[in-house]
């Protein structure tokens, strides 16, 4: 059950706070005036706003500003560490850590840079190492943000009464105003309930997390898929499609195709497949680490292309090396044996 609600600025106007944060240091920046911390705080703003819209040219935007940012300030730890972060975020996870080690050649130490390490090798199925870092930072300091990491990691490992007991906690020591922390922490709990296949416990903190924040985007695509595996295919269906007329991630397109098609309205449901189908193709030809997976789990079902399926489940395996990762791989394989599209598991991305 959800708990008691926690007051944050209303979602819209946060919202509309973060584009004009990002306009007026763009500004900045267009001004010569920007400096490698502000330039740090852009990069990181585009993600956090791509996160929230679903909005992949965000995270692009994000990763120019970060490749400009490490060129203008050479000798300067933050830039590199803005770059590891822009670069992990599109699954670039050795470049990553690449950055990383120079951010800490030019003396940028502390948590923040051990938190940035430990998400990469949670992403990449390094666990060990990965808990030793949050486990030191809890330790270090029982915040809002080191406990959501760790209840995050014990989500990412199935082990659910640690994971919520974190979650629990991490809420109890919530303590700004901005509700997009807080959004994205109930997301990832949602996300733990729908691995656990409870469709109710997930719908309920998706609600929370769409209600605190009615343009996070990931939260309503998960809710509407949610919505539809539990008899409400018209809900679902307006929300999709909203979403893929308003965001460039074919996943919303992609999902609303298959429950349109599901519900016997195939007609409807052949142009915003063709839709997703060429947006995928320009995602994983941009960004394969990043695209690899969604685009394999799209070729499994509706693209119908089993033998596409198998050669990005590879690859993703390859960067990932997680349970996940190499789930999605054995499911291309077997339908790659038998030439036939499998049906898709309810799971998140």
């Amino acid at each position: 059950m959800v708990e008691a609600p926690i007051r944050t600025t209303n979602g819209a106007i946060a919202l509309f706070n973060l584009h004009a944060h990002i306009e007026g240091l763009e500004l900045q920046s267009a001004q010569g005036r920007l400096t490698s911390r502000g330039g740090a705080e852009l990069v990181d703003l585009f993600t956090l706003r791509g996160q929230i819209l679903g909005c992949v040219a965000d995270y692009e935007r994000a990763a120019e500003r970060a490749e400009q940012l490490a060129r203008e300030f050479p000798g300067d730890g933050v830039a590199f560490m803005a770059r590891a972060r822009s670069r992990a975020s599109l699954h670039r996870f050795d470049e990553a850590v690449a950055d990383l080690d120079v951010a800490e050649r030019l003396g940028l130490a502390g948590p923040e840079r051990d938190t940035e390490r430990a998400a990469i090798f949670l992403a990449t199925g390094r666990y060990e190492e990965a808990l030793a870092i949050y486990r030191a930072a809890v330790e270090q300091r029982r915040s809002f943000e080191t406990l959501a990491a760790l209840a995050v990691f014990h989500a990412e490992r199935g082990e659910v009464e640690d994971a919520e007991r974190f979650f629990d906690e991490s809420r109890a020591r919530f303590r700004g105003v901005s509700p997009f922390g807080l959004a994205q922490l109930d997301f990832q709990r949602a996300h733990l309930w729908l691995v656990q296949g409870d469709l109710t416990r997930a719908r309920d903190w998706l609600l929370a997390a769409w209600c605190r924040v009615p343009a996070y985007a990931p939260a309503e695509g998960h809710l509407a898929e949610v919505e539809a595996e539990m008899g409400e295919p018209e809900t679902a269906i307006a929300r999709l499609r909203h979403l893929a007329e308003v965001s460039d991630d074919p996943d919303y397109a992609a999902q609303l195709g298959r429950i349109l098609g599901e519900n016997g309205r195939r007609e409807e449901a052949a142009p915003w497949l063709a839709r997703a189908a060429v947006r995928y193709d320009e995602l994983v030809a941009r960004h394969p680490a990043a695209f690899a997976d969604h685009t394999a789990e799209f070729c499994l079902t509706a693209g119908g292309d089993p033998q596409r399926a198998v050669r990005l489940a590879k690859l993703n395996a390859d960067i990932r090396r997680t349970p996940r990762a190499h789930a999605l791989l054995a499911r291309a394989l077997a339908a790659c044996a038998t030439d036939r599209p499998l049906d898709a598991e309810f799971e998140v991305a």
